[in-house]
């Protein structure tokens, strides 16, 4: 399918066209379906630049929300806010409309309806393959959806992502149900609902948080990517730029460990833009005014809370655990096969693995088991199929 069933819908990108919009989708039936087009690679944040929308009545609508984010939001949480929604990998796009102002009342997450189904391809295309041997025009996905305008082939790529959406959650709602998961579907659909509940802005970041910064040892490193992050920072708010196109975060790591001493040093590090001899000098003169800075004022290496180990030293370190966790993994493994379900959705990885340890630290009793699981948001349909088999492993009769 190239083209959506009834053309490509046409841009709406004024404040009088969104309550046109909102009107529209007022006057429709059942569930709204909702996807969005970001720009992460490009732009400062992941804000959305597109939202598609489709309501049975309605067909699709295509909105603009740049430059009138405030007069959407005006015009389309009366109408969105608190309606059933339909969206494929839920938890990409629901910040981006949470910032909007749109929050859904309850939710359809198609792409992890299939996880749970058991399918072993879940991308929407491959979805709408396998339902409804239709196959939908992709491609565009990692495209710059900041830029206007959009060409016609885009839009209709964007239209598509919603066009089998509401027939795609019917079908696999029925799925579910001839499998017995309609109700554990409901369950992970409302925690991820409300998991988005309560987003209202991009959460706030530190350079301590940047990939990579942790494996930093000497005070005058972690200066220099201090100050390295804080100068990507204003480049990439001031000039709306993601901060991967101004300083990947493996190249200001590796700046900082290796302290290049000269511009030509500098220029050498792995994936440093040095052939630009104008951002050569600009990123030279923030290490060197890092490295010449007062050494007291260097921040000091952040030691990890003293909590679960890394799991990796386990079988060195900690046998006992690291046998209740191979064991663990492999009861999980089995069930799963046998539900068909992905094994990190019948219990996250994390969560495992702190159990495990939790049971070494302290006696586990079933009960506090259960309650030690609930506290890290395993599900009750999760609790219902891997407590019988966690129980024995981890609160072992001691004689």
């Amino acid at each position: 399918m190239d083209l959506p069933s009834g053309g490509v819908p046409p841009l709406i990108d004024t404040p009088a066209g969104f309550h046109a919009a909102a009107s529209a989708l007022a006057a429709g039936q059942g569930p709204i379906a909702v996807d969005t087009e970001r720009a992460s690679g490009f732009r400062y944040d992941d804000r959305a630049f597109l939202l598609q929308i489709r309501r049975r009545g309605v067909g699709t609508l295509l909105l603009d929300p740049e430059g009138h984010r405030d007069d959407l939001t005006a015009a389309l949480a009366p109408v969105l806010s608190g309606a059933d929604w339909v969206i494929h990998a839920a938890a990409s796009d629901l910040p981006c409309l949470a910032w909007l102002g749109l929050y859904p009342g309850s939710l359809f997450d198609t792409e992890l309806a299939s996880r749970l189904a058991g399918f072993d391809h879940v991308n929407l295309a491959a979805m709408t393959e396998q339902i409804f041997d239709v196959h939908l025009r992709k491609g565009h996905g990692a495209e710059d959806w900041s830029q206007r305008p959009l060409p016609e082939n885009w839009l209709a790529y964007a239209a598509l992502d919603v066009e089998l959406l509401l027939d795609l959650a019917e079908a696999m709602a029925e799925i579910l149900d001839a499998q017995g998961k309609l109700d554990w579907a409901t369950e992970e659909f409302e925690h991820i609902r409300a998991t988005h509940a309560d987003i209202t802005e991009p959460a706030s970041t530190t350079w301590q948080d940047t990939k990579g910064v942790s494996t930093l040892t000497r005070p005058e490193q972690l200066a220099v990517a201090r100050e390295l992050w804080l100068a990507r920072e204003t480049i990439a708010v001031d000039n709306d730029r993601a901060v991967s196109r101004v300083l990947p975060n493996k190249v200001l790591v590796e700046v900082a460990r290796t302290l290049p001493d000269t511009p030509a040093q500098l220029a050498r590090v792995r994936g440093f833009p040095g052939r630009r001899k104008s951002a050569t000098s600009f990123w030279f003169q923030i290490l060197t005014r890092a490295r010449a800075s007062d050494p007291a004022t260097w921040p000091a290496r952040q030691r990890p809370d003293r909590g679960t180990p890394s799991h990796q030293t386990w079988a060195r370190d900690y046998p006992e655990a690291h046998g209740r966790l191979v064991a663990a993994r492999e009861a999980l493994a089995d069930l799963a096969v046998e539900v068909s379900v992905p094994t990190e959705n019948l219990l996250r990885p994390a969560v495992l693995r702190a159990a495990v340890w939790e049971s070494t630290q302290t006696t586990l009793s079933p009960m506090d088991l259960a309650d030690f699981l609930s506290d890290h948001e395993a599900r009750a349909w999760q609790l219902e199929l891997a407590m019988p088999l966690l129980s024995p492993l981890l609160t072992p009769v001691r004689g």
